[in-house]
Order: C-alpha cells, then structure tokens, then sequence
C-alpha cells in the first residue's frame, strides 16, 4: 500500500510515546534512520529514529534528555528537525515537532517517500545530494596542527570531496576551513571529509559559493 503526502496528514492513528493529542491527530511511521541531535547546551550526540510522524517522533539516544527541552535533530533523507522532548522512555525520548506549516508539508513528503520506499524495496540512493564546486580555495588544518591549501571539489550536508597532494591518515579529525570533519576515504585527487557537525544545507551553499 502507497501512501501520499495528504494521506499522511489526514491519517489518525500515532505513537503511544507521543502526547494523547498528537496521536489523534497523526499516523506514526516505523522508520529507522540514524542521525545526530544537538541539546540546548550545543552538544551533540548519536542517536536512531525509530517513529515519525508529522507531528513528532520517537528515538533512542546514549543519553537521557528530560521532559521540555529543545532539541535539534538531523537524519539523513530529513535534514534538520526541531522539537521538544515530550516524553521518555527507556533509552530513548519522543519530541513534538516545532514547525510550520510548509514544514510539515515537506515532512510529509519525506516521511511519505521513506515509507513508500521501503515497501517498494527500492534500493538506497547515496546519502545525500553533491554539489559540484568551480573554484573554492580553503585551508585544511591536520591534526598535527599543520595547515595547507586545498581546493573543494564538491560537496554534500554530510561532506566533501578535497583536492588536496597530503592525505592525511583515513580516520583522522580535520577542519576544512571552519568545518570539523573526519577523513573517510582516499581518491585519485585527494581525500573525502565527513561533516562532524549538523550542517544547514543554505549556509553551506553560501560558505562554498
């Protein structure tokens, strides 16, 4: 069975973790997705979407976040969600979302293409979009405290592809200009760089831009 977006909002049923209101008014989806989330005092941490809906959602953590504090969580195929811890449970905690309308519209979207998809069997695509760079010079910072020129090949909310002749040690922390990043991988050209840090898609075209 297929869902749309506007069957989504008009769904009813929702997750025992959520306020009483809230699960009329919504329909909880299983999606497993892992992510990031950021706590009022700007740490971040791990942590594994196990529920969504437009309304909320439900995700086990490392930690324990307590009933009204603001979180800021990102996942892949999602990006950034904001909301307020509602409840906890063991291992985890729920959150109400804190969103507009158009926002909830896109999440429907997104929520309505990762259900479709799973029950469609469609294959995983890369994580997330890549944007090709013309010409960005910045400065890459090795762990030793060294820093040297490199060019930005293209990049994604979750990390870039870097020209770059040193190639510092898979696994090793970097900072690409002042974005903290991880070395995943060596190319013919350089290094790719994972993101350490939630990343806002618009200040980051306009960082690389």
């Amino acid at each position: 069975m297929s869902f749309t977006p506007a069957s989504l909002a008009r769904s009813g049923a929702g997750p025992d973790a959520r306020p009483i209101a809230d699960r009329r008014r919504h329909k909880r989806f299983a999606v497993t997705l892992l992510g990031r989330f950021m706590r009022s005092s700007k740490h971040e941490y791990p942590c594994k979407l196990i529920d969504i809906s437009i309304g909320g959602a439900a995700m086990m953590a490392p930690v324990t976040v307590p009933v009204g504090e603001r979180i800021m969580a990102y996942f892949d195929h999602l990006g950034g969600l904001e909301g307020r811890v509602v409840r906890t449970f063991d291992g985890g905690f729920a959150v109400e979302f804190q969103a507009s309308q158009h926002k909830r519209e896109k999440l429907a979207a997104q929520i309505t293409w990762l259900v479709n998809r799973a029950e469609t069997g469609l294959p995983d695509e890369r994580r997330h979009a890549r944007y090709v760079v013309t010409d960005k010079l910045l400065t890459l910072k090795l762990a030793d405290g060294s820093a040297i020129d490199c060019r930005v090949q293209d990049f994604s909310l979750s990390g870039a592809s870097i020209i770059t002749v040193t190639r510092p040690a898979v696994g090793s922390e970097v900072m690409l200009g002042r974005l903290r990043g991880k070395v995943v991988r060596h190319h013919d050209q350089g290094i790719a760089v994972t993101f350490l840090d939630l990343q806002d898609a618009e200040a980051l075209r306009k960082y690389f831009g």
